[in-house]
């Protein structure tokens, strides 16, 4: 078991031939020269060059780290994030701990931050979450992302010989089940983006209140039977969290399973008639809040631009949904006929769905293929029911999709979470709701 502040790489820029950024304060480089002020990396093959700011050729080679000096951070230019999501968007970012540049395939570059687990987390509270959010809540999900955190690293110990596929995937021909692992990086622990935890260095860290959530809860992590747990959460579940295993590999976590989003009990979803009835309404849940001050505290500035997670409605024409699916599978389904859903789980989220058309039929899962296949970027989540609209001859002229919440629904609920808390409970009331049978227990 864990019992030190470890210190973890975080996968900032991938896949790019050229990084521009600038040392704010003296890094050491490899060949001992001590560097300030703007630089650029730039990839050749298998060969990184780094100039400083004169265009004057500092060092070469296949990798190397540069090591912050005194207190020395570093901003790193057009850095992506909300990578295919639709907040996708370019920004400068600032970090601080040392940074190692790495050439990738096809003379690209990979940006890689070490720090430690704890400042780590100061950057994901604050760019998960406005930093103006409730302090116990932020103090549940500093517990929640250092967990997470923590048991990934337990994890990779462990399993340190056996390298494992970020997607893993199961079925025949005619059945696709497919989810991603946030953990299986090549090159570093996390990433920077969704698919691990947000992360943006000291860029979005803006006020005391994330230092102070995770100082006041330095080290402590979620525990379940001994063992740490692997908290996971998402945006909104809309009024009911899902099962682990309807989102990821068929294991059941005993801490994650389905619990109502609120104070009362609601019923978990049996049949398609309990899925459309939870659906079209409108529950009793932390989530559901249209309250204007607690999401301006809750979403950091991005996430605002999004206000109907709660419950939400797409549309597409035939032509717009073939063309969707056929670039995010490269199925060519021909004429779409049908979109039958064949497994759901308490939430209401899909993690086997019938795609029907002229060409092929294909069942696929789990819920984050499924939303992937149905957006351009992500569907807001797999929780949905279709209503077609068909022309004189039968055939589909119009599918609109009526779905529930933000995210894969597994876990913590940030925005329900953040309303407890705004209700006046404390972190532990809030982490016990979300991940039952846990307890919480300070490793360091």
């Amino acid at each position: 078991m864990i019992s030190a502040e470890p210190i973890i790489a975080v996968g900032i820029i991938e896949r790019t031939q050229e990084i521009h950024g600038e040392f704010h304060g003296s890094y050491e480089l490899p060949n001992f020269v001590r560097l300030q002020g703007r630089f650029t990396v730039h990839g050749e093959s298998s060969t990184l060059v780094l100039k400083d700011s004169e265009g004057v050729e500092v060092i070469r080679g296949p990798e190397f780290r540069c090591l912050a000096l005194n207190g020395a951070i570093c901003t790193l230019c057009n850095v992506t994030i909300g990578m295919n999501f639709h907040w996708e968007r370019k920004e400068d970012q600032t970090f601080e701990g040392n940074l190692c540049f790495l050439a990738n395939a096809h003379g690209t570059i990979l940006a890689i931050n070490e720090i430690g687990v704890e400042q780590y987390l100061q950057s994901v509270i604050s760019s998960e979450m406005s930093a103006e959010a409730p302090g116990e809540f932020l103090k549940a999900h500093a517990v929640t992302s250092r967990s997470w955190l923590v048991a990934m690293l337990e994890r990779q110990k462990k399993f340190k010989n056996i390298r494992m596929p970020s997607q893993r995937s199961q079925g025949t021909k005619d059945e696709i089940l497919r989810w991603y692992d946030r953990e299986d990086h090549a090159h570093f622990d996390v990433c920077a983006g969704d698919h691990c935890q947000r992360y943006q260095g000291i860029t979005k860290v803006t006020s005391k209140s994330a230092e102070e959530a995770v100082l006041a809860t330095r080290g402590q992590c979620i525990m379940y039977n001994n063992e740490i747990c692997d908290a996971r959460f998402s945006k909104a579940c809309g009024g009911r969290t899902e099962l682990f295993e309807h989102t990821w590999e068929d294991t059941p976590m005993p801490y994650l399973q389905s619990v109502s989003d609120s104070a009362q009990a609601h019923p978990q979803l049996l049949n398609e008639a309990d899925a459309e009835r939870w659906i079209l309404s409108s529950p009793d849940a932390y989530c559901n809040t249209s309250d204007g001050k607690i999401l301006k505290q809750v979403l950091p500035s991005f996430d605002q631009e999004t206000t109907d997670f709660f419950r939400w409605k797409v549309e597409y024409t035939q032509e717009q949904l073939v063309h969707i699916l056929h670039t995010k599978s490269e199925i060519d389904f021909g004429m779409l006929m049908d979109i039958v859903p064949l497994s759901r789980g308490p939430s209401g989220r899909i993690y086997k769905l019938k795609v029907v058309g002229s060409n092929r039929t294909i069942i696929v899962g789990k819920e984050l293929e499924i939303r992937r296949w149905f957006s351009r970027s992500h569907l807001y989540s797999s929780a949905f029911i279709v209503k077609t609209e068909r022309d004189a001859k039968g055939i589909p002229a119009k599918f609109t999709l009526f779905g529930a919440g933000w995210g894969h629904g597994v876990g913590l609920c940030q925005i329900g979470a953040a309303v407890m808390a705004a209700k006046g409970c404390k972190a532990e009331e809030i982490v016990k709701h979300y991940f039952r049978k846990s307890d919480l227990r300070k490793l360091y």
